[in-house]
């Protein structure tokens, strides 16, 4: 019998993650994602720092970066800014739409290449070109969208506050009416 079970539980935190809707830390990155406009998707809170369409396009690139280093390509890298984070002055909806069916591939075909492994020891090799284990890298992905997850949530809620969505109305604090992220 083949051991596979810390493959399993890495894939169910892979998925529950992106899409879950019991994700123990709150709203997956899908449910992030849902009701961010083009707009939204592009707009920076302040100068410095990176909108939600750029931190979605980080996130796919990391997963492709993993995608990658499981089959093997030890010269794959993300060596520059554009690479890490692409390059947006708009966003409009084919562009946002396409970001996002560009991170749910990426998913896909990250879950693809780990359903392909029998066991759990490649889980110990050393990732090529790197001096850490897949083990390291795959839970380090799962903690990058988590990280990110919460930054788009506030960058949300901030772009809400500055009125970059339908719904205007705001209590007291500042906080818009029905939003289901003060929870969190």
């Amino acid at each position: 019998m083949v051991q596979n079970d810390e493959l399993i539980r890495i894939i169910d935190l892979l998925n529950t993650t992106y899409e879950g809707e019991e994700a123990w830390h709150g709203p997956s990155l899908v449910e992030v994602l849902s009701g961010v406009s083009p707009e939204m998707a592009g707009h920076r809170l302040t100068p410095n720092t990176h909108s939600i369409a750029e931190l979605v396009f980080h996130m796919t690139s990391w997963r492709i970066f993993c995608v990658k280093k499981m089959q093997g390509d030890k010269d794959f890298d993300i060596t520059t800014p554009e690479k890490n984070f692409g390059s947006f002055q708009t966003i409009d909806d084919f562009e946002w739409e396409a970001l996002q069916m560009e991170l749910s591939l990426s998913q896909e075909e990250l879950i693809n290449e780990l359903d392909k492994r029998d066991d759990d020891e490649f889980l110990e090799d050393i990732v090529p070109g790197r001096d850490y284990t897949y083990y390291d890298m795959l839970h380090g992905v799962i903690n990058h969208d988590t990280y990110h997850s919460g930054q788009i949530s506030l960058i949300k809620k901030g772009l809400k506050f500055k009125g970059l969505d339908d719904d205007h109305m705001r209590d007291e604090y500042g906080s818009g009416y029905g939003d289901d992220f003060d929870n969190y």
